[in-house]
């Protein structure tokens, strides 16, 4: 028999031996969608009634094998309730069952990436073989789930339960050597020798040289493990897995949880127990908010290569400034394979930028992450120098020197005098008006703002920053460059403190407002780091330094005076002036010592409290009144943002809280977090702190909003 899909094929590639080839029309990739799921499902299901099918190998018309689920389609899925949701993961396990016991050994021809449900109907094949490209996993918890449609039964069964939990609770792609290593795959060859190794290995199953039939039947029946064995493994690996993955990521414990309940279980009665499992993670809020954003994140990836198209090519960049953020933009530049020239007008301020990329390198290699070889290519790449004639050949020119007005005006006035008239120049402000510092140059079409966030080689968000003036092509080439060397652009509009630092920056007065009533800091960082928080607000100040929140706040407070100024001295102000700038100077609101690393280790300081000591009895805020306080007045101006259009879109407002200041992933952002509680409900809890000000009250836009009873996100589920 012969079948021509729309996502996939089936033939004979020689007699006895058939081939079903992923392989959808006008796509680039593989993906698991409906439609693919009902067509294997068609073909499968023939396969199993042609008696001149002696052999079988799955394979991919592609560059990858599946990349997984069609992640487009789970809205749909979330919608449904519990009971249906069971029902159809039952009916993709029948599927995949039905590869499983086809009269016939299966092989399945990894070429490249078979990630999830990609990797999940390799497991139901007999054998698998991987190309020495290819890439196999089950990231299934990134998105706040669990591989559902079998993964959670045959892995462990073919690898052993303690390393298909460290799979599928991690959720990292394993190269060839290492899936070879541990059992999962059979074979690793050269990508040109795939189709020849499976044939080959069909037709000793065939001949009987191989009992395939052993194998699936091991998949098929309950982990072989004693009582014992499987008490030690499951019990050792829960303690593991929950401080991994902390309290609110629970698909990980949940996948330990299902595995263990089906380990004495047969393959099918098993797929019921993760069926049931998965369904029940797929209503949970966790997942339906990783899924938006990895949505987000897709979308803007689209949004940045139409910006592409609109780009000039840069084939040699340039950053003026060679300090901290000079020099990591030098070495983020550099590492991702573009020249780059580094000018200070100091001789040690340029071998100090030059010091941090060797630095950043160095640690690289301790990590095996790069070899000598490879951190002299990047090295070789960054051309310090003193002199402006060194840039002028620059496509694009990032100026990073000192956060002042009338400085960064004239570098910029020098930069235009030294570049060629098509060169795009950037400024890495943090809070000065791009459209302000345009001022200096006559031609402003070519300048835009490039924010970058400290440190630069881990921060993963550039806010591009739109002057009034700024043309079309200066912030496609920009939004373009940042992508090219691995940063997660977001296009904003000038306004004070851009998006990032103007919705920051009222979470921080929140913060000064709370000790100011008599709240402890170090219960408010706790209460925070509890509701998700990589580190509270009084932790995350130190790091960012209290001399840069200071300036900071000041151009926030100016630009938004009936809001963000304070009418009292705040313990930022009272810090600053007894110069306890945070981890640079050894002591903030808590005090730091180096580790045996060299790293600042936070340690407590009672002697802060003179500081900072509320004129307020001290006042025991429960739990929830702290979050509010915290939490309204950085989503209002997050709603804010997005009403006077300084943002384009709820989803990029919301993926910029989360790469820029560490917003917690697994609440989706700002704004989903609002519609999680209810836009009319977020309302009445903020009504209950209008007396705090401004900040605190809502819009009437918002009202409006509230009133309809809309979402910043439509989709359901």
């Amino acid at each position: 028999m012969k079948y021509n899909g729309e996502t996939l094929t089936l033939d004979f590639v020689k007699p006895g031996i058939a081939e079903i080839s992923f392989d959808r029309h006008k796509a680039s990739v593989n993906k698991f969608d409906a439609l693919t799921l009902t067509e294997l499902k068609q073909v499968v299901d023939e396969l199993s009634r042609d008696k001149a099918a002696q052999g079988l190998m799955l394979t991919s018309g592609k560059n990858v094998f599946v990349v997984g689920a069609d992640i487009t389609e789970f809205g749909q899925w979330f919608a449904k309730n519990q009971q249906q949701l069971v029902s159809d993961l039952l009916s993709i396990h029948d599927t995949f069952s039905a590869i499983e016991d086809l009269p016939l050994p299966t092989v399945a021809v990894i070429n490249g990436f078979a990630l999830g449900g990609g990797f999940e109907v390799c497991l139901a094949c007999d054998y698998r073989i991987m190309s020495t490209k290819a890439r196999v996993g089950l990231p299934e918890v990134k998105l706040g789930l669990f591989p559902g449609w079998g993964g959670t039964i045959r892995l462990p069964r073919l690898i052993g339960a303690d390393n298909a939990l460290q799979w599928i609770g991690l959720g990292q792609n394993k190269t060839p050597e290492q899936a070879l290593n541990e059992g999962a795959v059979d074979a690793v060859v050269k990508p040109e020798d795939l189709k020849k190794s499976a044939l080959s290995l069909l037709e000793a199953c065939i001949e009987g040289k191989l009992d395939y039939s052993a194998r699936r039947n091991d998949k098929k029946s309950p982990m072989r493990l004693t009582e014992i064995e499987r008490i030690m493994v499951f019990e050792t690996a829960k303690s593991v897995i929950k401080t991994k993955a902390g309290p609110h990521y629970p698909a990980p414990m949940t996948a330990l949880r299902c595995m263990e309940k089906h380990a004495r279980l047969d393959r099918d009665n098993a797929a019921k127990v993760e069926a049931e499992a998965f369904a029940e993670l797929a209503k949970n809020e966790v997942a339906h908010n990783l899924v938006g954003l990895f949505l987000n994140d897709q979308s803007l990836s689209r949004i940045a290569k139409a910006y592409a198209k609109q780009s000039l090519p840069v084939k040699q960049a340039a950053v003026i400034g060679a300090g901290i953020m000079g020099g990591g933009i030098a070495y983020q530049t550099a590492l991702k394979g573009i020249p780059i020239v580094m000018k200070d007008i100091a001789a040690h301020a340029v071998e100090s930028g030059l010091a941090h990329a060797r630095n950043l390198l160095l640690k690289q290699i301790e990590r095996r992450r790069a070899t000598p070889g490879q951190m002299s290519e990047v090295l070789t790449r960054i051309n310090p120098t003193l002199n402006y004639g060194d840039i002028e050949g620059a496509d694009i020119v990032v100026e990073a020197v000192v956060e002042n007005e009338d400085i960064k005006k004239g570098v910029l006035s020098e930069l235009e005098n030294t570049l060629s008239e098509t060169a795009i120049i950037a400024s890495n402000t943090s809070t000065i008006s791009i459209s302000k510092l345009a001022e200096s140059l006559e031609n402003q079409e070519r300048f835009c703002g490039m924010h970058f966030f400290n440190p630069v080689h881990v921060m993963p968000l550039v806010e591009i920053i739109r002057g009034k003036n700024s043309s079309k092509q200066a912030i496609a080439t920009t939004v373009t460059f940042a992508k090219n060397i691995g940063k997660n652009p977001i296009v904003v509009n000038d306004c004070p403190g851009f998006l990032v630092n103007r919705v920051l920056f009222p979470y921080l007065n929140a913060f000064s407002a709370l000790i100011r009533d008599g709240a402890d800091f170090q219960k408010v960082d706790r209460i925070m780091e509890d509701f998700g928080w990589p580190m509270g607000p009084a932790y995350l100040l130190d790091v960012i330094g209290i001399d840069t929140a200071f300036h900071a706040g000041s151009v926030l407070a100016a630009g938004y005076p009936d809001r963000m100024q304070n009418a009292y001295t705040t313990p930022i102000e009272a810090l600053y002036d007894a110069k306890r700038l945070g981890q640079k100077s050894g002591s903030g609101f808590y005090r730091y010592e180096e580790d045996k690393s060299g790293k600042p280790k936070k340690k407590r300081d009672e002697s802060v409290y003179e500081l900072i000591q509320s004129p307020a009895e001290s006042h025991a805020f429960n739990e929830q009144e702290i979050i509010d306080r915290m939490m309204i007045p950085m989503c209002l101006e997050t709603a804010r943002c997005v009403e006077e259009g300084i943002v384009e879109s709820a989803m990029a407002a919301d993926m910029g809280l989360i790469w820029g200041i560490g917003f917690p992933p697994f609440r989706g952002g700002a704004l989903r977090y609002i519609d999680a509680v209810g836009i009319e409900s977020f309302c009445k809890s903020a009504d209950q702190y209008a007396a705090l000000g401004k900040a605190y009250q809502p819009t009437e836009e918002f009202r409006a909003s509230a009133a309809d009873g809309e979402r910043f996100f439509k989709e359901s589920g």
